[in-house]
């Protein structure tokens, strides 16, 4: 989370970039995170060429990025890193075998979360990203 702004005040939401080449898998990920008070969609990408344009321009706090991204989820990680060191990267994924978890996490992926968790479980994911390390 964002600290709190000198005097107290609330902090501006999280910004959100989701990428994953499914529409319906996009679409639903936006009204999750648009239903939290605390995360801002700030744009989404069906591949590679279009989730970099976006990071580039918007630098946002956590990307969602499917692991079997169009250009290859780890390399698109890797690119991220390169142009918005800032970003947290979440890994969603349909897969959890040891080898997408390490290959995501060796790309600098920050938490690893497997489709079809609950949106509870999705959103606390991605509060834990944003947190200091």
């Amino acid at each position: 989370m964002k600290p709190d702004t000198p005097g107290g005040s609330p902090c501006p939401p999280l910004t959100v970039l989701l990428c994953d080449d499914n529409a319906l898998v996009l679409e639903t990920l936006g009204e999750v995170v648009r239903a939290q008070p605390d995360l801002e969609v700030v744009g989404t990408a069906r591949d590679a060429e279009q989730a970099l344009r976006l990071v580039r321009r918007h630098q946002p706090d956590l990307v969602v990025l499917d692991v079997r991204f169009p250009g290859g989820g780890h390399r698109v990680a890797g690119d991220i890193a390169a142009c918005s060191p800032a970003s947290r990267v979440v890994a969603f994924s349909a897969y959890d075998d040891k080898g997408s978890i390490e290959q995501m996490m060796k790309a600098g992926v920050v938490e690893y979360v497997l489709k079809g968790v609950s949106n509870r479980e999705l959103v606390a994911a991605l509060r834990r990203a944003a947190e200091p390390r």
